[in-house]
């Protein structure tokens, strides 16, 4: 059975950082696109950043409105995902979730975790 489960939200003041971790079971790790997604209430999950498998040579996304303060990054031998946010505005507010696609295109999320920016 695939698990994701999200760590590390919580309330920070604009210009802070957190790192969210993400760790996964069930699956093989080391072959999924990782990615972290945001919600608010009343709007469509967006997406913040993804990663491809290290195998594929594939190119790390981000949100426009991420760049240059979110990183994402892996640890296969860990089974887990991170995303690093710096500089974190008000507008990052949002319950932030772990996404996992395996080779067959199969989706899995973990229960999200929220991130309050706010002074």
């Amino acid at each position: 059975q695939v698990q994701l489960v999200e760590s590390g939200g919580g309330l920070v003041q604009p210009g802070g950082s957190l790192r969210l971790s993400c760790a996964g079971s069930g699956m093989i790790f080391s072959g999924c696109t990782m990615g972290w997604y945001r919600q608010v209430p009343g709007k469509q999950r967006e997406l913040v950043a993804t990663m491809p498998p290290f195998t594929t040579g594939g190119r790390i996304t981000y949100a426009d409105s991420v760049k240059g303060r979110f990183t994402i990054s892996r640890d296969n031998a860990k089974n887990t995902v991170y995303l690093q946010m710096n500089s974190l505005k008000p507008e990052d507010t949002a319950v932030y979730y772990c996404q996992a696609t395996n080779t067959g295109g199969l989706s899995y999320w973990g229960q999200g975790t929220q991130v309050t920016v706010s002074s």
